[in-house]
């Protein structure tokens, strides 16, 4: 549904975008991360049509937004940065001004407006104007707008962004089901938000798409990733701290070990390359029972996003390269 090849966009000297180049399909929501600055926001404007491209090419359903912007919009839902709307019309009126922006009419369009009311949760502000909105109930107006239509394509700029708790978990539960027959896009800063929600991810740093996969492939590149977290209950095993990290790391499988905590004695243990976690907790455990250390947890770290992302976006730590598929 959404087909990105080589998106690039300049203003004067200065690279915003650096040729960026990726799908989404049907049935997939796409997570867009990267820091401030990133060409997040800006590649989202010019696959909308907001703003043209300077190179490459942005197809919706098959439309060149540039050769056929009127059919490629038609497909499509877009909340902007800031949620942006008309402060003095109600909530109701904006609504429905929007259905008619769209061709709707009749009872088309009241069933429209009255489907993105209930999505959204907004019965109970339906009749006020949206200056005395609080600034999540804008945000979910304007997100109401994106949806009116019911479209094919939705891209969306920070939509959980000024809603409390409460909010941003509706919010991230009505993506999610929109997302088993939609091709969505949303940008965040919050990385809880990825892997609640979204069925793939993009960082994107200084212009490039960094890094592309799913949740679970991106944590994957985690350090900690496979590591083994044992804890030992019960006093000082026999001989120390020293004593049991010596014979641990006396095992082939391991590479390193880190003392997380001496009460209760925490230890984090990584594997040698080619060596998999369930072999390392196989031998880790094998070596307790023979020294008689009681263990009360013992797991496999799955990686953390953050640490993810912040390896790859930071100027000083950063090791990706391009990755565009």
């Amino acid at each position: 549904m959404i087909q990105v090849r080589n998106l690039k966009k300049t203003f004067g000297p200065k690279v915003a975008v650096g040729g960026v180049t990726f799908k989404v399909e049907k049935g997939e929501v796409l997570g867009f991360l990267g820091p401030n600055g990133a060409g997040k926001s800006t590649t989202m404007r010019m696959i909308t049509g907001f703003i043209p491209p300077t190179g490459g090419e942005a197809i919706i359903g098959g439309f060149n937004i540039v050769e056929h912007p009127i059919e490629a919009k038609r497909l499509m839902g877009y909340l902007p940065e800031n949620a942006p709307s008309y402060a003095d019309m109600t909530v109701a009126g904006f609504l429905g001004f929007a259905a008619e922006l769209r061709g709707l009419s009749g009872s088309a369009k009241k069933k429209a407006v009255d489907r993105a009311v209930e999505m959204c949760f907004l019965e109970n502000v339906l009749h006020q104007s949206v200056e005395t909105l609080s600034k999540g109930y804008r945000h979910r107006t304007c997100f109401a707008q994106s949806i009116i239509h019911d479209p094919e394509v939705l891209i969306l700029d920070e939509p959980t962004d000024g809603l409390d708790p409460n909010q941003k978990h509706e919010v991230r539960t009505l993506i999610r089901k929109m997302g088993q027959s939609k091709a969505i896009i949303f940008s965040t800063h919050i990385l809880e938000e990825v892997e609640a929600v979204c069925s793939r991810a993009i960082i994107i740093d200084r212009g490039v798409i960094v890094a592309n996969g799913t949740p679970a492939e991106l944590k994957a590149r985690s350090p900690q990733a496979g590591a083994i977290t044992l804890r030992l209950s019960g006093g000082e095993p026999t001989g120390g701290v020293k004593a049991v990290r010596s014979k641990i790391e006396s095992l082939s499988a391991v590479e390193q070990v880190n003392v997380i905590s001496d009460s209760p004695l925490t230890l984090r243990v990584f594997a040698r390359k080619n060596n998999a976690s369930a072999e390392l907790a196989a031998a880790l455990s094998d070596l307790a029972s023979k020294e008689r250390w009681q263990i009360t947890e013992l797991h496999a770290e799955e990686g953390r996003l953050d640490e993810v992302f912040r390896n790859i976006t930071l100027p000083d730590t950063k090791s990706g390269g391009k990755e565009n598929q």
